[in-house]
Order: C-alpha cells, then sequence, then structure tokens
C-alpha cells in the first residue's frame, strides 16, 4: 500500500468518525431520560440505550450523511434521518440476537442485550427503537412532503417487503436447500434494503432532489449491501471473536446457507469486488462529488472487522 492510499485510507477513517461522533451525540439526545426528547427512566430505556450507544460502526448513518452532502441535502435533516434508520438496525440486532433467532451471547464486544436485561425486556426496547424512528422523523422541521416520502421509504424498506423479508428467508433458509440466487435475494433484502433506505433518506434530504441521483443512490447501496453481507460471511469464518466483537461460526453452527458454502472463500472473495465495483459506478448518476463514496466502497470491501 502506497503512502498516498494509506493516507487517504486514515482521512476517510477520520470523516468516518466525525460522522459517528454526529450520530451519537443526537441519538444521546433523542433517547435521553429527561428532556424534551426523553423516554423516561425504566429498565426497557435503559435497555434501548445499552443497545444503541454500545458503539457500532455507524455504517447506515455515516451513507445517510454522505448522501445528502453529495446531493445538496439539508445536514440537519439528514441526521435524524440517519439516527432513526440506526435506531431501526439495532432494534434488528438485539431481536437477531434472541434465542428463537441467532442466540448470540455477544454483540459489539459486550453481551447482548438480553443477556444483560432479559429476553422480555430486550424484545421490548427493540420494538421501543422501532417505533421510536418513525417519532424521530415525523417530528422533523420540514416539509410534509419530505417527511411522508422518508416515512413510506424507511416503513417499506425495513418491513416485510425489506429487512424482514430478508430475516424471514434466512430462518426459512435454516432447515432447506435455497438456491444461490434465493440467498443472493435474501441478502438484498435483509442488508441490503435497510443500506438502500439510509443512502435514499440522505438524498430526500434535498427536497428537489432528482429521481436519478435516488436511483444512483438505491443502486450503489444494494450492489454495497451484497459485497457487504458476502465479506461478513467471509469474516465469520476467517477472523476471531475479538475481532468482530461477536462469535464466530455461527453461520456453519446454525447451519445457515451462505454464498460462501456454495462457492467457497476465493470465489467469494471476488465477488465481493465485482459488487464493490457495480456500487462505484452506479455513483455517476449523482452530480455531486462522490470521491468519499467511492472510497467507503473499497474501505468496506477490504475490511477485517
Amino acid at each position: 500500500m502506497t503512502d498516498i492510499e494509506m493516507m487517504r485510507i486514515a482521512q476517510l477513517k477520520h470523516t468516518i468518525n466525525l460522522q459517528a461522533d454526529k450520530v451519537d451525540a443526537r441519538l444521546n439526545e433523542l433517547l435521553s431520560r429527561h428532556g424534551p426528547f426523553g423516554v423516561g427512566n425504566s429498565v426497557v430505556a435503559d435497555a434501548m440505550r445499552y443497545s444503541i450507544l454500545n458503539g457500532g460502526k455507524r455504517i447506515r448513518p455515516f451513507l445517510c450523511l454522505e448522501f445528502a452532502k453529495a446531493c445538496g441535502g439539508n445536514e440537519d435533516i439528514a441526521l435524524d434521518f440517519a439516527c432513526a434508520v440506526e435506531m431501526i438496525h439495532t432494534y434488528s440486532l438485539i431481536h437477531d440476537d434472541l434465542p428463537c433467532m441467532d442466540n448470540d451471547d455477544m454483540r459489539r464486544g459486550k453481551p447482548s442485550c438480553h443477556k444483560a436485561f432479559g429476553e422480555a425486556n430486550a424484545l421490548l426496547a427493540g420494538d421501543s427503537l422501532l417505533t421510536k424512528a418513525f417519532n424521530v422523523i415525523s417530528s422533523i422541521d420540514c416539509s410534509s412532503n419530505i417527511q411522508v416520502s422518508a416515512i413510506n421509504c424507511l416503513s417499506e424498506l425495513s418491513g416485510i417487503k425489506g429487512m424482514i423479508g430478508g430475516q424471514v428467508f434466512d430462518l426459512q433458509f435454516e432447515n432447506s436447500n435455497p438456491t444461490v440466487n434465493e440467498v443472493l435475494s435474501m441478502y438484498k433484502l435483509k442488508t441490503g434494503c435497510l443500506l438502500v433506505a439510509s443512502c435514499v433518506l440522505g438524498s430526500l434530504s434535498y427536497e428537489n432532489c432528482s429521481s436519478k441521483s435516488r436511483q444512483s443512490a438505491s443502486d450503489y447501496a444494494m450492489n454495497l449491501g451484497l459485497a457487504f453481507q458476502i465479506q461478513d460471511d467471509i469474516l465469520d469464518i476467517i477472523s476471531d471473536e475479538i475481532t468482530l466483537g461477536k462469535p464466530v461460526g455461527s453461520d456453519e453452527k446454525n447451519d445457515k446457507s451462505t454464498i460462501v458454502k456454495f462457492y467457497g472463500l476465493e470465489k467469494a472473495k471476488e465477488m465481493v469486488n465485482e459488487y464493490t465495483q457495480k456500487a462505484i459506478d452506479a455513483l455517476d448518476g449523482i452530480d455531486g462529488d462522490t470521491t468519499t463514496l467511492k472510497e467507503f466502497a473499497l474501505y468496506m470491501a477490504n475490511r477485517t472487522y
């Protein structure tokens, strides 16, 4: 790796961290125990904060904010959109970890929500984050057109036609023999759709954003999601629990159908690179500066965590 490449990666990490700090600060406000956004003093409120403020890569909020920047959107609107998406993402992780789903005891290097607060409280914390996400969007000081479009986008892509639909297939495939195309379709729903929501919401923070830009955001996110999920499959095999901050080998333990299981590690790595390039190519439809988004796609393709 050249010195210039190392400098670019360092700058990208700095940008990611700055955006994550903004999101964390806003999440802390939106989920404060008191004040105008207060979620109250309860064990479920503590579980919500424990799960969403427990680190995390903040990939989805980062994408939301960067697409707002590339499309000329409103940063304040995009920040609340980003927080809403992260609430949806965190609720899905809480529920994924439950014994009735993946039954994982660790998340981000700490005990999973249900291990720290009990199954019932974890279930309710996830439910509360889901509903809070739409409360956040409906409370933004912006035009009703932006709000309605954002609520429609996030609700569809996180629901049965999106992320939840993918989770349904994920569970069904544990006891069946899905085809490669069925597994890729599951990845698009389970992982890709929430990334699409993140990118499209960022573009929606600019009320006059063109349909071409929104489609480019969607195409970028879907291909990034496929690359991301396949890389996750790879890391579940080659990484370790300390690096990932969660158990490894869970795909094999749960007999999950993955691209690695179909094709092996080398072909899976090739597919990560192919989908990453498709994501980068999709950015040609954005008029603004997409340098950071291109670098981010490459960075995620080579991640080790």
